[in-house]
């Protein structure tokens, strides 16, 4: 059974920014299942969920002695910790971090998320806005980045429009 709640394709549906779409059960606030029994619970886009929904995991887990694989962020666009990933690290038997590395436009590991509004990358604001790759420029959108350039706020767009710039020197990783 695959549960959904808020996703962007609408209500019954869960998808991806890749374009994939199945069919899923939409969840009200505060239901967790629907009865009958599991083998095991999938949660995606871990960050977001409250800290007393973590602790209900971990009762399955207990409990039920049902495994729950949970995926996720662990900070915001402002490096701070989502609640739902401080309450993970904090209750988990394991913490795997997953083999697939993401890249910085410049080719370093990336590391950090940089929410970007306009095209241009702001740290203040909520914790949790949608956004989506997808999206027209004006609106918000979200991109990988190491760490140097997340702290020296340079985005892809930034570094292209520096590269067409005389006054700015280029960025050294060394």
């Amino acid at each position: 059974m695959i549960f959904t709640r808020d996703d962007r394709a609408g209500e019954g549906k869960l998808s991806s920014r890749l374009g994939l779409v199945t069919e899923a059960i939409e969840a009200p606030e505060g239901m967790l299942s629907k009865g009958g029994k599991a083998d095991y619970v999938i949660v995606d886009e871990a960050q977001f969920l409250e800290p007393d929904q973590i602790d209900q995991l971990a009762r399955i887990v207990d409990a039920l002695g049902l495994d729950v694989f949970a995926f996720g962020i662990t900070t915001d666009f402002r490096t701070k910790l989502f609640p739902g990933s401080q309450s993970l690290i904090e209750l988990a038997d394991r913490l795997e971090q997953l083999q697939v590395e993401a890249l910085c436009w410049c080719g370093a590991r990336a590391t950090h998320n940089a929410r970007t509004v306009g095209g241009e990358m702001v740290v203040e604001g909520a914790q949790v806005v949608v956004g989506d790759v997808n999206r027209p420029a004006e609106e918000i959108g979200y991109e990988v980045l190491c760490r140097r350039h997340h702290r020296r706020r340079m985005t892809s767009a930034a570094a292209h429009v520096g590269a067409l710039s005389p006054d700015v020197l280029p960025v050294n990783h060394a």
